[in-house]
């Protein structure tokens, strides 16, 4: 069905936030900082994937991720919603059955055997594509997922995500120079705001987290190793 309620951005972001908190996707740890696929420290980790479990939540978070792109983007903007293997798959498949349109995905690499494709599904030449994803942080895999789609000979001007990370500098620059606008639900200042209205962690945690979202490459630099 489509969403036909649209909650203001601020809404959404902070109810967003409070999900992800309610079913313990947000981790913080300054003592013990998580080690990232990029093999730098953070004191910060979500688990986005978590959320296919959790089904009103769920449910929740992918109307406000289509009121999102249907408000920005506008009702009639995609002819097909395609997700990045493997966290976009899933919910590429629920925002597809809200918004009443074909979904497909994109795989990371070719797999390597039969047609060796990229897209699985039926894309087709024209068709304007949103690109669902569970996160972002630098941007970086979007590019990649985006080409691909575009070379089929489809449109992929829009990628939406669960959640941003809104700390890295250049990111929505970076994806805009690449003919992208993204859209999210919420970034870890929300999240960090609602955990403070709620002392789910404590002040020490919360406080050297603040350091690090405001300065994430001078706090890794000095933690690294």
């Amino acid at each position: 069905m489509i969403p036909s309620s649209y909650p203001t951005k601020e809404e959404i972001a902070r109810l967003s936030a409070a999900m992800l908190l309610d079913i313990q996707a947000v981790h913080f740890n300054a003592e013990e900082p998580f080690i990232l696929a990029s093999g730098l420290p953070s004191p910060t980790y979500i688990d986005c994937r978590k959320l296919i479990s959790f089904p009103r939540i769920r449910s929740t978070l992918m109307d406000f991720m289509a009121c999102t792109v249907m408000r920005n983007a506008g009702l009639e903007a995609f002819d097909n919603v395609a997700g990045g293997e493997t966290a976009g798959i899933p919910f590429a498949a629920m925002v597809a059955e809200r918004m009443v349109l074909p979904m497909t995905y994109v795989r990371k690499k070719p797999k390597g055997y039969g047609r060796n494709a990229r897209i699985e599904g039926a894309m087709s030449e024209g068709q304007r594509v949103l690109l669902v994803e569970d996160l972002t942080t630098d941007g970086g895999s979007k590019l990649s997922f985006v080409d691909a789609i575009r070379e089929t000979g489809a449109e992929c001007g829009h990628t939406a995500v669960i959640f941003y990370y809104g700390i890295f500098d250049g990111v929505e620059e970076s994806l805009g120079a690449h003919g992208i606008d993204l859209h999210y639900l919420c970034t870890w200042w929300d999240v960090l705001a609602v955990a403070r209205e709620r002392d789910t962690f404590s002040k020490e945690t919360l406080d050297e987290v603040e350091a690090f979202l405001k300065s994430p490459r001078a706090w890794q630099e000095a933690r690294k190793g």
